[in-house]
């Protein structure tokens, strides 16, 4: 029987958690304890390899599966919310053309199943604010910040604003701004040298490396993925 290794992340006394399922990049699962977190790790498996099944990739997502948790970071200060800061150990390992084919198609995919789900809604669904977090347009612009601080915490990214701009210095409608941001992003995926693909950055404090990057550009956009469809209800 298939078993997936776990990583998890938890806050003071294993609360807030998140399991990470680096075998399935990108596949994630939160609870407020451990325990809970560790509770919902199978639905969200089951969720990631439905994702993949609709898009053509070989997975079974009633297959019987187990888990096992082999690395769980304790200490650090965003634990639990998909802390910037961490390495789990696989994150250190090169990245390899293989491997970035793969990363790059999923994250063709899940841009791709966002857009579909807030193509057509109108300003005031965009900008409704919900009892808890963000608004819809604030959710993508938080997407599309983060995704590029990943990248270019690594690396030099030419031809697009610096970090922390990238949102406000925006050129037109910001689904359309996001496309291109992506495609630049991809581009650079793509031309990274066998120097890049195996180095570690050391940015803002943070240790980043190539697998690290692609981690997150995948973990986060599924994160929101999720969220986005939970509050549309429209099942991922």
């Amino acid at each position: 029987m298939k078993t997936y290794a776990l990583y998890l992340e938890s806050g003071p006394k294993k609360k807030k958690t998140m399991a990470h399922v680096l075998e399935l990049l990108g596949c994630v699962a939160k609870g407020p304890t451990t325990e809970e977190a560790l509770a919902a790790t199978p639905d969200s498996i089951r969720t990631f390899l439905r994702f993949l099944n609709r898009h053509g990739e070989k997975a079974d997502p009633d297959a019987p599966f187990n888990t096992k948790v082999v690395e769980h970071v304790t200490e650090g200060q965003w634990l639990g919310n998909g802390d910037p800061a961490l390495v789990f150990a696989p994150d250190r390992e090169p990245l390899e053309t293989k491997d970035i084919h793969i990363y790059l198609q999923h994250l063709e995919w899940s841009r791709a199943e966002v857009v579909k789900r807030v193509s057509g809604l109108t300003h005031a669904q965009l900008e409704a604010e919900p009892p808890k977090g963000r608004s819809i347009r604030a959710m993508l612009e938080h997407m599309l910040e983060s995704e590029f601080f990943y990248l270019s915490s690594l690396v030099k990214v030419e031809g697009l604003p610096s970090s922390g701009t990238i949102v406000q210095k925006r050129q037109g409608d910001l689904l359309a701004w996001m496309s291109h941001v992506r495609k630049v992003e991809i581009e650079r995926i793509w031309s990274l040298t066998p120097d890049e693909c195996t180095r570690a950055v050391e940015h803002w404090k943070q240790t980043w490396t190539s697998r690290k990057v692609i981690r997150r550009m995948l973990e986060h956009e599924w994160e929101h993925l999720v969220e986005l469809s939970e509050r549309l209800g429209k099942p991922v």
